[in-house]
């Protein structure tokens, strides 16, 4: 290392465990170890990952203590100095540890150096080879060599595999031996959906979307609201924005609530701006994701399209961000880091200086009450594109069709219905919340319903592989032919789920082609986008689905939409039932009538006079929203609020009951001295009292915004009871409270 500068870097290493949540100090001589960087480093008995966030020249410990880093595993380094700064964000904001923060911006597979860039070995003339004297020069028995020689008069180049195949490894040896041909190779790009067709269209926008792009450029505030029917156009506001990004030098994130969307969205930004955009969701095979990933970081893509997860894309010089249908649940993570994707895009746009755009028909209340309190730019289309109306939404009593005798998943209306929208030649979509056969088993001797043995939950039947499944721990059960309670045959199926539907569908209309589009069948990597498309090319009539056919499709010969069980979601134990309902009514509801053709949509419910649903018919967004607003703010619920929930598990139920009475002193001490700034605290069982053979307790807080702090307090409270036997996590604004 004689005459070598030492220099230093800070180091968080790879391990998400809180007792290593610190900054460890070594030493390199290599200068092409920079902020950023993976490296290998010695860390006790063992070489591990980490990533560089500092490089100084003075150390803060004695040299003598400080190891030297083992190896520089890129030379261009993983984060940047803004993805590092979100890091931070993310570790403080969510009370994880850095190392669990920074495994967002990474590819798991690249961090555990389990994929690796991939190249394919090629062959050539060396230089100054003429084929016709260095076949004259051969031997005559060498009759694959000179095969092989000669087939480099038509191509430059050719494949290894090809000439093994074709030529035999000897021949190929003989010549490299000889100097006359050499093997060098090129990086390959898995690039995931290859075969998408594009075609460039020239689309005229109309006045309002003029208006709307130019207010997103115009305005001083980060954060503009699209707040547009569906069909208003949005989309096409989206890749005006993107392009005039583009043309600025600047990069742009684009993402969407669905795996199921992206294909459709990526088909629409290749046709514009080509191998610009790349892709970034969990459905990607290893390398496809690997690759995307080092696409946008080098700046070969300047354009990253994806679900929740794409917001920690590797871009520099961010100019846009786009979150389409920013009210989706999905974009809040329910595991560990728990993020809210609109908070993390303010942050690297604030950073970035770059425009945020939230786009939605049915906003959520609280980027609504944003958005007129002036905190965002709010944008209004309130008309769709074609100056067609909204569907008409029919609804009908399901009291009603039960005393009348009609059991079925339908209703007579949307028979009827059904029947002339294929009769006409058109499509429909069914739309179903439920998967499988039927929501649960029962017992009609004992009234058993038959649950899944690690968690507290009746198992779904799926019909088609005649099993049980647990829609929360994944478990599969064989299905039972008696009542595992009390021995009775008599067995029946509770609820409805979507491939029953497919199944009644078939035998009222068996000459209709029916697709069903459901977890289930969109196991593997392109089920979502094989699906989608052949019902785009009306290789089916009708489309069956669960909410991932809800929202952003756009199938012009739709003109039916049938919503099985609406008020599904209306009664469950949240206060954003209501809009939750609303909102995918809506949506779902805006599927139809998207070209020429009027559309229709049936509304099945056993609550027809609820106002939410009598809102819903109307698309009648702006008395719910004054409705929701008004409710929470009397009841202190968000926005006014947050909503804190400590949840312990454990195997152990006594254990857990013991930690969450604990805890709950504790919180109950900072509520008497806050007593103002908290309006609700309380401890009890969580609704899904079992999960995966864990106990599941909760300790339930609403306290005023802006109490950050607090927050912090009860985070420092919870936190220190944790251990290997009990699970203890801190949600904040959760989506999913069960």
């Amino acid at each position: 290392m004689d005459g070598l500068k030492i220099l230093f870097a800070d180091v968080i290493v790879d391990i998400t465990n809180d007792q290593v949540d610190n900054i460890f100090e070594y030493s390199f001589t290599d200068c092409e170890i920079t902020l950023g960087s993976r490296v290998v480093v010695p860390f006790g008995k063992r070489e591990i990952e980490g990533i560089v966030i500092a490089v100084k020249n003075t150390p803060r410990y004695e040299l003598d203590k400080i190891k030297p880093i083992s190896k520089l595993l890129e030379d261009t380094p993983a984060l940047t100095e803004e993805t590092l700064a979100l890091m931070e964000h993310v570790s403080k904001k969510c009370y994880v540890t850095r190392a669990l923060a920074l495994r967002l911006f990474l590819p798991s597979e690249m961090r555990k150096g389990k994929v690796k860039e991939q190249f394919i070995k090629y062959l050539r003339l060396c230089d100054g080879v003429s084929i016709e004297q260095a076949v004259i020069g051969l031997k005559k028995s060498a009759v694959k060599q000179k095969e092989l020689l000669n087939a480099f008069a038509e191509k430059d180049s050719l494949g290894y595999t090809y000439c093994v195949e074709n030529f035999s490894v000897s021949a190929i040896k003989g010549l490299i031996e000889k100097g006359l041909i050499e093997i060098y190779k090129e990086k390959y790009n898995r690039s995931p959906y290859k075969h998408i067709e594009t075609t460039s269209k020239d689309i005229t926008l109309t006045d309002r979307q003029k208006s709307a792009v130019n207010s997103v450029i115009a305005t001083e505030k980060t954060t503009s609201l699209i707040y547009g029917v569906t069909g208003s156009g949005k989309t096409e506001v989206y890749l005006n924005l993107i392009e005039n990004t583009i043309k600025n030098g600047q990069t742009a994130i684009m993402l969407v609530p669905e795996i199921a969307l992206t294909p459709q969205m990526l088909k629409q930004l290749r046709a514009r701006f080509n191998d610009n955009a790349a892709i970034l969701h969990s459905g990607l095979s290893a390398g496809e994701r690997f690759d995307e990933w080092w696409r946008l970081r080098n700046g070969q893509a300047r354009i990253a399209i994806g679900a929740r997860s794409a917001i920690f894309a590797p871009l520099e010089n961010i100019g846009l961000i786009i979150i389409d249908e920013e009210h989706d649940g999905s974009y809040v993570s329910e595991s560990s880091p728990r993020y809210n994707t609109i908070e993390v895009a303010k942050f690297r746009a604030e950073y970035s200086g770059a425009k945020l755009v939230l786009g939605s028909a049915t906003p959520s209340i609280e980027s609504y009450k944003n958005a007129l309190d002036g905190v965002y730019n709010l944008i209004e289309l309130p008309e769709r594109i074609n100056k067609r109306s909204l569907p008409d939404v029919e609804i009908v009593d399901m009291r009603k069709e039960i005393r009348r005798g009609n059991n079925s998943p339908f209703s007579s209306a949307l028979k009827e219905e059904l029947q002339k929208c294929l009769d006409r030649g058109n499509q429909a979509i069914i739309f179903l919340n439920q998967r499988g056969y039927s929501k649960m088993v029962i017992c009609t001797e004992c009234g058993h319903v038959q649950k899944c043995e690690a968690c507290d939950v009746s198992l779904t039947y799926h019909k088609e592989d005649n099993s049980l499944l647990c829609h929360y721990c994944g478990a599969k059960y064989k299905m039972i032919d008696a009542c595992t309670e009390c021995g009775s045959r008599f067995i029946r199926y509770g609820g409805t789920g979507t491939e029953k539907v497919v199944i009644e569908l078939q035998k009222l209309f068996p000459k209709a082609r029916i697709l069903r589009m459901d977890k289930d069948t969109t196991q593997s990597k392109e089920g979502h986008f094989k699906i989608l498309s052949t019902f785009a090319n009306k290789g089916a009539d009708i489309l069956v689905g669960t909410q991932m056919i809800a929202k952003g499709h756009d199938f012009p010969s739709v003109t039916l939409v049938g919503i099985l069980d609406a008020d599904m979601s209306l009664h469950f134990s949240d206060y954003r039932s209501g809009e939750r309902t609303f909102q995918l009514i809506t949506q779902v509801a805006g599927r139809s009538g998207r070209a020429e053709q009027v559309g229709k949509v049936v509304l099945q419910t056993y609550s027809p006079e609820h106002p939410v649903l009598q809102r819903a018919t109307k698309y009648d967004y702006q008395n719910l929203y004054k409705h929701e607003i008004s409710v929470r703010k009397a009841t202190g619920f968000p926005p006014f609020t947050n909503v804190v929930r400590v949840l312990i598990s454990s195997e152990n139920e006594e254990e857990a009951v013991k930690v969450t009475k604990s805890i709950y002193g504790e919180i109950n001490l900072i509520y008497l001295e806050n007593r103002d700034k908290f309006r609700f605290l309380g401890c009890m069982k969580a609704p899904l009292k079992r999960l995966q053979n864990k106990f599941r307790y909760q300790v339930l807080m609403r306290i005023d915004v802006n109490c950050t702090e607090l927050i912090d307090k009860v985070f420092y409270v919870s936190d220190k009871y944790k251990s290997n036997k009990m699970f203890i996590a801190l949600e904040i604004n959760s989506n999913n409270l069960t």
